[in-house]
């Protein structure tokens, strides 16, 4: 028996060991790589429809002062209201991989804070979970 051929099979059976702990780790990784993706998307599709749901309250509820007294907001501030339900109605909710998605809820924020500062009210999407309000802040 050669000395070279000893030795080749302690380095085989290294070489062997490494491939199989690769592989295995790698099949862990997939596995347990798409467990966190799905946790991540479910948190991430929470939070959207959140504050989407805000955004349609507040819509809901200026409409509703609106059809009770139409002269309860200027036209200025109907005209963003009716934009910000317009922009609500564009979000692409059964297609989060839209490329729309990002630029409609930016569009949404900014719409909300510019019909809230014409209104003159401090109203502020504080997501979950809740964090301490600062003086005179209405949170919901």
């Amino acid at each position: 028996m050669d000395m070279d051929d000893i030795f080749d099979s302690s380095l085989n059976l290294e070489d062997t060991h490494l491939k199989e702990g690769f592989d295995e780790g790698y099949k862990d990784g997939l596995v347990a790589g798409r467990e966190e993706a799905k946790q991540v998307g479910l948190k991430s599709g929470f939070e959207a429809g959140e504050e989407l749901g805000f955004y349609r309250g507040c819509v809901d509820v200026w409409k509703s002062a609106i059809g009770t007294d139409a002269a309860t907001f200027s036209s200025r501030v109907q005209k963003g209201i009716k934009q910000m339900e317009e922009l609500i109605e564009k979000y692409p909710l059964m297609k989060p991989e839209s490329e729309s998605l990002h630029e409609v809820m930016e569009g949404l924020r900014l719409k909300f804070r510019a019909v809230c500062a014409t209104m003159g009210v401090k109203l502020e999407y504080n997501g979950y979970p809740k964090s301490s309000l600062k003086a005179n802040e209405v949170e919901f």
